[in-house]
């Protein structure tokens, strides 16, 4: 058992505390207490206090060098400290953390937090950027105070993308249901924020977005969520309608006056809406002037066609539903550029669709008779043509829906 008092006069005074002090550091970084240490600018009392304790003299010049090992035997011999200079040095200074250990342990901790992540992404390799981007920024930890708090978000976390992509659900009930909290996936929240990079890649997009509402809102649609029924819209001209619901009423009256008509998902999600039976084929379009373009040209001969405006809405996503159920075929066109393949790719996952001009023979036609712009971003597949990737890079140039405008109003003429 160490005696103190006789600790405190071998290292206890003032010209020794630089030594303790040294000990402390290697016991806080988890070091042993062995080699030398140095002290440069040792004063005369430093130096007599060192030769003192080891009963020798301690060299000469302005730098004082001590072997820890000599001390360690000096107080284990001296009997004040049998255990050594790690145990005199923690009765002089009291309990010293590891803090090599602590911080081991904190980091062992949150990899423990974030298991699930890895479990999920094995089940979903589509997720795998979205994980190695969590790890690059450290947004856990920035979002989480603790391995504790990260655990429960993590395990939140996971619930809601086993959910996605929905066929339209609300973000309320969404958070809800994974959380009991139905504000847990309001815009600022920790779940929120991993949750967005997450939807993002899975919609084909990097997991860093630009923050805007906008961009927010079109990445929850992207996975099949909407904010609420009434902001969720989508944009069609020549659908049938029907007789049978109000909804189905008001799209067969405006295919009557050939003006577009814009259905909420509230509309859309109440009951079956009688608006495609017998729709055959459904002209898909990325852009609104598409639809414009075809009301001020065919008017009510405008054959169905639907806009997603950009990624599809959940309105959108259920429209679609809707008329394939009812044995509409699909056909679509987007902008020849990476983002508006990967809106296609998307689309892809979830229905069977033609291509309308929209394929490798129809972005070389286009670019013998329009001129597009410098093509920028991430290249991509096209799921649905193998061919479309090489042509883009190897021109360079992308190809806008309102650049091949009379190209489409000749096919849906036709």
């Amino acid at each position: 058992m160490a005696d103190e008092a006789r600790l405190r006069r071998l290292l206890g005074g003032e010209h020794t505390a630089w030594l303790l002090d040294r000990v402390r550091r290697r016991l806080e970084q988890g070091r042993p207490v062995t080699g030398t240490v140095t002290l440069t600018e040792a004063s005369l009392e430093q130096r007599r206090a060192i030769e003192r304790l080891l009963g020798r003299r301690a060299g000469t010049g302005t730098s004082l060098t001590v072997s820890l090992n000599d001390v360690d035997a000096v107080v284990r011999a001296s009997g004040a400290a049998p255990d050594g200079l790690a145990a005199a040095a923690r009765v002089l200074l009291g309990e010293v953390p590891d803090r090599a250990a602590a911080a081991a342990a904190e980091s062992a901790a949150w990899s423990a937090a974030c298991l699930p992540l890895d479990a999920l992404v094995q089940r979903r390799p589509e997720l795998t950027t979205w994980r190695a981007w969590l790890d690059a920024t450290g947004m856990v930890r920035r979002v989480a105070s603790t391995p504790a708090d990260a655990s429960v978000v993590v395990e939140a976390l996971v619930r809601v993308l086993d959910a996605l992509p929905s066929t339209g659900l609300a973000l309320g009930r969404l958070a809800a249901t994974a959380t009991g909290d139905a504000h847990a996936l309001d815009d600022g929240r920790p779940l929120s924020t991993l949750s967005l990079g997450a939807i993002r890649v899975l919609a084909g997009a990097p997991p860093a977005g630009d923050g805007s509402a906008a961009e927010r809102r079109a990445a929850w649609a992207a996975v099949g969520v909407h904010r609420d029924e009434l902001s969720s819209t989508v944009l069609c001209l020549g659908l049938p309608g029907g007789t049978a619901t109000a909804v189905g009423q008001v799209v067969a009256l405006a295919r009557e006056a050939g003006e577009p008509c814009v259905l909420t998902l509230r509309q859309l999600g109440r009951d079956r809406p009688d608006v495609g039976a017998g729709a055959g084929l459904v002209h898909v379009c990325e852009n609104p002037i598409v639809v414009a373009c075809a009301a001020d040209e065919l008017g009510s001969a405008c054959p169905p066609l639907v806009c997603l405006s950009g990624h599809p809405s959940a309105a959108a996503l259920r429209l679609l539903t809707v008329l394939v159920a009812d044995g509409a075929r699909l056909a679509y066109h987007g902008d020849f550029d990476w983002g508006g393949i990967r809106i296609a790719n998307a689309l892809r996952e979830r229905f069977t669709w033609a291509p309308w001009l929209f394929d490798v023979g129809a972005y070389r036609s286009a670019l013998a008779s329009v001129t597009g712009g410098a093509l920028t971003g991430r290249p991509v597949d096209a799921v649905w043509d193998p061919d479309l990737r090489p042509a883009l890079e190897q021109h360079g140039v992308h190809v806008q829906e309102e650049l091949v405008l009379p190209d489409l109003m000749a096919e849906l003429a036709g």
